[in-house]
Formats: C-alpha cells, sequence, structure tokens
C-alpha cells in the first residue's frame, strides 16, 4: 500500500556545464588555420511542475538525490558541446518549496513551473575568446558548476472546505457521504492517517472538501498527529467542526470539544513560520453535530445548540450514515465558498519589472579582511564567476583573467583601498597574490617591439599557401650548376698511371 508523504528533503544538484576547448584548425597547405574551439553545453536545470496526478511526495522519499545532466565539452571544427537535460520534478498542487529555511516557490496551479537550481553556463572556446588583438587565444574557459543545495519540500493540501475534529467524530464518514471518496473508515481512534480529499457539488457551485485527522489538546505542540497535518488546512477557506454528539468518554461535550479546537488552531496560527500571519479560529464558521441518528445524540444536539449559536457558529445537526441534513450543509458551505471566491481580488496579468542597474554601480565589492591584516576579499557576480571559470594550469588564461580583473576595475580599487604588492586577495574561493600591473589597453614589451603580444601569434597572419612561381623559384634556386674548380693540361695528365687502351674513347 502506498503510503502518504507530504514532507520530504531533497538533495537538488543541477548540472554542471561543459568545458570550452582550444583548438587549432589544420589543413593541407594551411596548418594553422586560426583557432576553432567550440564552446562547451550549459548543464540541465533542476525543474519542479504542478502535475494534477501526482498526490503525494513519496517519490522523493525513496529517491532524496535529483541530479540534472551535465553539459559536453565543445570540440574544434568550431563544435559546440549539447546542453544537459533538464530534470523535471513533479510535484502535487500544493507544494512548498523552502531552502535554509526560507520559502522560495509555492506551487499552485496545474502545469506551474519554476527552476529550483539552476544549471552551470557552459565555458567559451577560443574561437569564442579570438578578437582583433588576440588572433590565436591558447586557452579556453571552463564551464561553470550547477547549483546544489538541500531543499524543503512541504504539501499544502488546497481544498475549499476543511474538516476538523477529535478522533472517531465522523469527518471521514462525512467526506464518504458527500462525495466520491473514499477514505479507510473504522470504529477507533486515529483510522485517518493521511488528509483525504474530495469533490463536492451543491447546486452549480464545486468545492474541494479536505479531512484532516483527528485532533487533541496539545496538537499544536507534536502531541498526536495534529502537529503533522494541520498544515492541511492553512489553505482552507472555510473550516467545519465535526462534533460527536454520541460520545461515551467523560469529561467531553460538543461546546468542551469547540473550545479545545479553537485553542489548538490559535496556537498553531501563532507558531507558524510559513512567513504570513494565520487567522484560522476565524476560519471556524460551521459546527457539524454529527450521528444525530442515536437517540442520546439528538437529544444532546437540543441541548447545545444556543451555546454554540453564541459563539457565532452555524450549527447543522446531521448523520453520515443516514444522510440527514447533508443536503442543507452541503449549500450552506458552497454559499461559503462563493463568498469567500467573490472576496479574492481580480487576477492581475503577470508584469515584467525591469530594473536598471545604478550609475555607481561597479559590479562588485572590494573590503579588507578584519580577521587577517594584508588581506581583501573581492566579491561579485563577474569576478567570482570568471573566476570559476578559469584554468589556473594555463598561464595564458591567467592573464587573461588579469585583464578582466583590471578592466573592471578590481586592481584601481584594490589600490584606494591601500592594497601593497605582495598583499593577498581572495575571489571566491581563490586566494592571490597582488601584482599590480600595467592598466588595460596598454601595449606591453612585446607588443612596442612589433612581436605581438600575450594570445598572438604571427604565423596566423602568414600566407600558408605557396603560389606555383614561388615553388618553380625555389626549386631553380637549388639547383646549383657544376664548375670545375681546377683545371689540368695534357702535359700535367699521369700517363704512366694509366694505360692508353684504359682511356674513355674521348680522352684516348
Amino acid at each position: 500500500m502506498a503510503a502518504f508523504v507530504d514532507r520530504v528533503v531533497v538533495h537538488v544538484a543541477a548540472g554542471n556545464g561543459g568545458h570550452g576547448v582550444a583548438s587549432v584548425h589544420r589543413e593541407k597547405y594551411k596548418p594553422l588555420g586560426g583557432p576553432d574551439g567550440g564552446n562547451g553545453g550549459n548543464g540541465g536545470d533542476v525543474v519542479l511542475e504542478v502535475d494534477p496526478s501526482v498526490h503525494t511526495l513519496l517519490d522523493f522519499h525513496h529517491r532524496p538525490h535529483q541530479r540534472a545532466g551535465n553539459g559536453r565539452p565543445g570540440a574544434g571544427s568550431h563544435r559546440n558541446g549539447a546542453n544537459g537535460e533538464e530534470r523535471v520534478l513533479r510535484v502535487p498542487e500544493g507544494t512548498v518549496v523552502s531552502v535554509d529555511g526560507e520559502v522560495v516557490a509555492d506551487l499552485v496551479g496545474a502545469g506551474t513551473r519554476v527552476v529550483l537550481a539552476h544549471g552551470g553556463k557552459g565555458g567559451l572556446g577560443n574561437a569564442a575568446l579570438a578578437n582583433p588583438r588576440r588572433k590565436a587565444p591558447g586557452f579556453a574557459l571552463l564551464g561553470e558548476p550547477g547549483e546544489a543545495f538541500d531543499a524543503v519540500l512541504e504539501l499544502k493540501s488546497v481544498a475549499d472546505v476543511g474538516l476538523v475534529g477529535f478522533p472517531s467524530a465522523g469527518k471521514s464518514s462525512l467526506i464518504a457521504a458527500m462525495s466520491a471518496a473514499r477514505p479507510k473508515i473504522a470504529d477507533y481512534p486515529f483510522t485517518t492517517l493521511v488528509p483525504n480529499l474530495g469533490v463536492v457539488r451543491a447546486g452549480d457551485t464545486v468545492f474541494t472538501m479536505a479531512d484532516v485527522p483527528g485532533l487533541i489538546p496539545g496538537a499544536a505542540a507534536g502531541k498526536g498527529l495534529g502537529l503533522q497535518f494541520l498544515r492541511h488546512v492553512e489553505r482552507c477557506a472555510v473550516l467545519v467542526h465535526v462534533v460527536d454528539t454520541a460520545t461515551l468518554e467523560p469529561g467531553r461535550d460538543p461546546e468542551t470539544d469547540i473550545a479545545a479546537l479553537e485553542q489548538e488552531l490559535r496556537t498553531y496560527s501563532e507558531n507558524s513560520t510559513g512567513g504570513e500571519e494565520l487567522d484560522l479560529v476565524g476560519r471556524l464558521r460551521f459546527a457539524v453535530l454529527n450521528k444525530v441518528d442515536v437517540p442520546d445524540g439528538r437529544d444532546l444536539t437540543d441541548l447545545v445548540r444556543p451555546a454554540l449559536e453564541a459563539r457565532g457558529l452555524r450549527v447543522f445537526a446531521v448523520s453520515a450514515a443516514t444522510g440527514e441534513g447533508l443536503a442543507e450543509l452541503g449549500y450552506a458551505l458552497a454559499a461559503a465558498v462563493a463568498e469567500h471566491r467573490a472576496a479574492l481580488p481580480a487576477p492581475e496579468p503577470a508584469r515584467v519589472t525591469l530594473t536598471p542597474r545604478a550609475v555607481d554601480d561597479s559590479g562588485f565589492t572590494v573590503a579588507p579582511d578584519p580577521d587577517d591584516e594584508g588581506t581583501f576579499v573581492v566579491r561579485g557576480a563577474k569576478p567570482e564567476r570568471w573566476v570559476r571559470q578559469t584554468d589556473f594550469t594555463n598561464d595564458e588564461a591567467v592573464g587573461y583573467l588579469a585583464d578582466r580583473l583590471n578592466r573592471l576595475g578590481v586592481e584601481e580599487e584594490l589600490g584606494r583601498l591601500g592594497a601593497e604588492e605582495g598583499d593577498t586577495v581572495v575571489i571566491g574561493d581563490v586566494a592571490f597574490e597582488f601584482q599590480p600591473t600595467l592598466p588595460a589597453g596598454t601595449p606591453v614589451a612585446e607588443e612596442t617591439a612589433g612581436l605581438g603580444g600575450r594570445g598572438t601569434d604571427s604565423r596566423i597572419d602568414a600566407p600558408h599557401r605557396v603560389r606555383a612561381a614561388e615553388r618553380l623559384a625555389a626549386k631553380k634556386a637549388r639547383r646549383v650548376p657544376y664548375e670545375l674548380t681546377e683545371t689540368w693540361t695534357d702535359d700535367e695528365l699521369p700517363d704512366d698511371e694509366l694505360p692508353d687502351d684504359e682511356l674513355p674513347d674521348g680522352d684516348a
């Protein structure tokens, strides 16, 4: 039998971005055709989506670790890596998502989607990093890691009417008699262990009704099952107290039960951490006196009705077993639900709010470390992202990072705060030794001498294909004509060493 789970802790991890690649195009007659490294793919997101066919968080109880796909790395020939596959978590309507105690999403409405964890961005290849001054980058950027954290998923049932009361008051019997729901019903306390939801039609109004496991004194403090399931009545527009008029427990009567219930609702509202002020006692507008088919129950109903009406409650005497009074109760609840719906503000179209960046916002902050003299901490989305994308095993990549930080104004701000050469600068998880450099854009010695700066290669601009005329000239240059450097006369020939008959015909 499937269990009901309405609160889980899920370990979500978005996909990491793929690394960019440093590659040079090569082909016949063109060994250095320029950078052609592709970009890495983006990591997949972890997405929550409301699915009407899902009614519990049981799947995440058995599989609490949810991870999206990683982005693929780039390749040569300008081939970009594929994006990672997103991970879609299907949750029931009414799921509230909290991270570090803060509510980040409240999912209501079929098909509602929210990105819980964002995947990392893919790194750029050297082809995307090339520019007129850096024509042959020998490095690429690394992919960013995806977000990873623990999230709390908490289900709060979305129902118009909530049935509350002591155990064995007949709540499950009432919802079974008024709707097509078939909860478990037995003659012992705490039979209902999970909230049950039913759809009720009264005239032209259709509303949902939920029953909550039995409440007892001390439920708001964790006694019994009340605290575990009281969250399911937070969204109910109308609360109905179902009273057992045929109870045989000593010291219990309808008025005492309602007083105890109001105290538990008031305590739970005061201790609620949902971020909004709850008034559950104000929603308690109906008192249903159940089991009037029992003779003692009908007599008790006549005795307590005036006292309950004096509390401002509308009293209905019903019998879930025989159906007595259920029609009147259904129409009264439908009218209360319709009144609540009419009082709701009209839905407004979603508006996109654009907040421009302040004129004096540099995108980063620099502050001395109060715990370590001579250490400065740089914070900001851009510098921290640049550090994560840098391959520190590549000197050219480190120089590129230094140029970017310099152009952003980090070095200037460090100098203004009194940073000296050799001080420690911390950006993200990496610590650097402060070495002031030339202002960004200033030509270095190699550039001044015409040798090119970092990220340049003179061979890239050289013509790689040799013309036919040039090949012919080079071939002729290699053919050096043979010339005698020493000549002999006939008198100097060694005739005695070589007989005439053995001389060649031309020399005889």
